[in-house]
């Protein structure tokens, strides 16, 4: 539990999961315990939270789960659970993809609160193919990292969720010319390439150097550490 785990782990531990979120209270609950504990084991860091999103209720209360605490670093979508809790039917013959509502919605949140959003597991450990196109789903929506159950999906999300050398190339191009821009006192939007550049721009540029520097540190954003039993999982 919270008490163990931050009393036991010492200052290696980064963060904890906390299973099945429904409220923002339940969050601000662990926050406090674990405030506790740090100042009996003169923890010099905080340890961080993570909130896995595996319910209706937890997805209805979403944004304040967000807000809830500032040790929160992430929000991860639970899919096994989730399922249940929405009465998906075991065979997906949805004519589309019946998790995308469910994907912005946690996105949305967690974009709001400053916060990762982070894809939970592809319980298929077998396939690596389907694995493949579940994390590239989430790339493309927008989100940090995903859940890996098995080392052999580990080399896939790093393929998957660091920058390709042609992004890293286009990034650098933009924050260069928004950069020679400056020092020309040229204000607005910038052309490079035939396309317009401003300052999202830049923040999209920042965003894609920072996955190449986590990439490089080994381990996607956000990665999870010790589970807190919040609530036990059906899992």
């Amino acid at each position: 539990d919270v008490i163990d785990a931050v009393a036991g782990a010492g200052e290696g531990l980064g963060s904890l999961v906390v299973p099945k979120v429904q409220a923002a209270g339940e969050l601000e609950f662990v926050d406090r315990l674990a405030g506790m504990v740090e100042q009996e084991v003169g923890r010099a860091a905080p340890v961080g939270l993570q909130a896995l999103i595996e319910t209706a209720t937890g997805l209805r209360e979403i944004h304040a789960i967000a807000h809830a605490s500032p040790r929160l670093q992430a929000l991860i979508v639970g899919y096994a659970d989730l399922s249940a809790s929405l009465g998906l039917p075991p065979v997906d013959d949805y004519p589309g993809d019946r998790w995308h509502h469910v994907l912005e919605t946690v996105l949305i949140a967690a974009r709001d609160a400053g916060l990762q959003a982070i894809d939970g597991p592809y319980l298929a450990i077998g396939d690596l193919d389907g694995f493949r196109a579940s994390a590239q789903r989430a790339r493309a929506l927008g989100y940090d990292g995903k859940w890996a159950l098995h080392p052999a999906q580990i080399d896939v999300l790093n393929e998957v969720f660091a920058p390709s050398d042609g992004e890293l190339a286009g990034a650098r191009a933009v924050l260069d010319a928004l950069a020679e821009a400056e020092r020309s006192d040229q204000r607005g939007a910038v052309m490079l390439d035939g396309a317009m550049i401003d300052e999202a721009s830049r923040k999209l540029a920042e965003q894609v150097l920072a996955r190449a520097r986590a990439a490089e540190r080994g381990a996607p954003p956000a990665e999870p550490s010790e589970p807190a039993a919040a609530e036990p999982s059906k899992r």
